[in-house]
């Protein structure tokens, strides 16, 4: 649609105000908003800012939310709504069905929601289940060509996805066959496990955003073009984590004196993420620190081990006489209460795509105990916000470690440093500006200047 710009001064205010003005609101495209002409002041000439607004459309086939999807609601959650339209497809078999990730959706303001069946997941299953859940499930009348019905009349121009093999093949045949541009958001650096159906997406799509600089390049080194990759970095919810929070209730309910020093360590228990490298390092400072206590929180991911790590740790506790001094949380819901009872987060995990777990213990003023790995100096600075070792230096690590315990002032100025940088560069008003920016240069982009079928996609 063409941009109006009307003027309107005193002797037109009588025929105009018989009229109604259509003005296109935020960039890209086409959602008009009517107004009435008659609001305009007489005697005055004015003219009326062009505003146009871009038509968005996530999709969200998760039925439970996990940390990418959290990253999409914030985002969701605070696009300009002068600037854009935004939209869910989200994941129905039916229009009235409930699940834990609309429970989410639906807190969200002006957000317009699409069931949809998105048919069956793509991950965890055979290649020949793959291919048929594909055909049986994309190409039909009801799913493909409907949803593109939908963006098309929607007047949405952009479609954003996760890197979830289901979303990413949405997003690239919806672009294809409504012709909105489309991106892929890569929550998890290029790896093997990665199947036809993504690699096709990505290679397909108008643009990649990566949540940090460590998974934009693996993506690069693997065949995708540099210019249709860009950086995102992720972000959290900076009002749920409140530095001044009193940690004193986990104290008591695990026991732990007041005057203790706290480790704690969040995350999924299995091997790659280092709590086992942790438990290590207390046996080494123990001695020196008797009182010292370790929290580990969180539950056995069995996707990534079949066996119980939890039961590997518990033994590793006794073999290394730490059983007194490492507490097992469990999985727990109120993680600012027990970001706010430590005095160090470690959390010594190789290849980190980003770790928004340390950006949450940096808003909570506490120093970080990391591995020089993937993703996590992007966020942890050196000597800055917290200590980095190399990957396999349990000497390094337990060297930080001893440092960051004798040394309050230290993690003083680390903490105080950590949430100053994740006031900068880490709120949920960043990612919202940069996503802004991002779909305006692929609204720029020629159609089909940045999409493209790699080798390896059809490898």
């Amino acid at each position: 649609m063409t941009d109006l710009k009307t003027t309107v001064d005193g002797r037109g205010q009588k025929a105009a105000s018989r009229r109604t003005f259509r003005l296109i609101v935020g960039i890209g495209g086409g959602f008009p908003i009517s107004i009435p002409a008659g609001i305009l002041r007489p005697g005055h000439s004015r003219t009326l800012a062009t505003i146009q607004k871009t038509g968005v459309l996530f999709i969200s086939s998760a039925e439970f939310p996990g940390a990418d999807t959290f990253v999409h609601t914030l985002i969701m959650r605070s696009l300009d709504r002068s600037r854009f339209d935004v939209h869910v497809a989200y994941s129905a078999d039916h229009p009235s069905a409930r699940t834990p990730a609309l429970d989410v959706l639906e807190t969200i303001p002006d957000l317009r929601l699409k069931p949809f069946n998105f048919g069956p997941s793509l991950s965890e299953r055979s290649g020949i289940a793959k291919t048929a859940g594909i055909w049986g499930s994309l190409f039909t009348l009801t799913g493909s060509a409907g949803l593109a019905r939908y963006v098309r009349k929607h007047n949405i121009r952009v479609i954003h996805s996760t890197d979830r093999p289901r979303d990413a093949v949405w997003c690239a045949l919806l672009g294809k066959l409504s012709g909105a541009k489309s991106m892929i958001h890569a929550h998890l650096r290029f790896a093997e496990w990665m199947g036809r159906g993504l690699r096709w997406s990505m290679a397909s799509v108008d643009g990649i955003a990566a949540v940090s600089e460590f998974v934009a390049q693996s993506l690069v080194d693997n065949g995708y073009p540099r210019h249709k990759i860009h950086t995102l970095l992720n972000a959290i919810d900076l009002a749920r984590w409140d530095h001044a929070r009193d940690g004193g209730p986990i104290r008591r309910e695990f026991g732990i004196s007041e005057g203790a020093p706290v480790i704690a360590c969040v995350a999924r228990l299995f091997r790659g993420k280092g709590q086992d490298d942790v438990i290590r390092a207390m046996a080494a400072i123990r001695d020196e620190f008797p009182g010292v206590r370790l929290l580990v929180a969180g539950r056995d991911d069995r996707q990534a081990m079949r066996t119980s790590f939890t039961e590997e740790l518990k033994a590793l506790t006794q073999e290394l006489d730490v059983s007194e001094n490492v507490i097992f949380t469990g999985h727990r819901a109120d993680m600012p209460a027990l970001m706010a009872a430590c005095d160090v987060f470690a959390l010594p995990s190789m290849m980190e795509p980003f770790g928004l777990v340390f950006a949450e213990a940096m808003a909570m003023k506490k120093p970080v105990l990391a591995l020089d790995s993937g993703g996590v100096p992007e966020i942890v600075e050196h000597g800055k916000s917290g200590l980095l070792s190399a990957v396999g230096d349990g000497v390094g690590l337990t060297a930080n470690l001893r440092t960051l315990l004798r040394n309050p002032e230290l993690c003083a100025q680390m903490g105080e440093y950590g949430r100053r940088r994740v006031e900068r560069d880490f709120t949920s008003e960043r990612l919202a500006e940069d996503t802004a920016k991002l779909y305006a240069k692929i609204l720029a982009s020629p159609t089909g200047h940045a999409a493209g079928v790699l080798d390896h996609a059809s490898s």
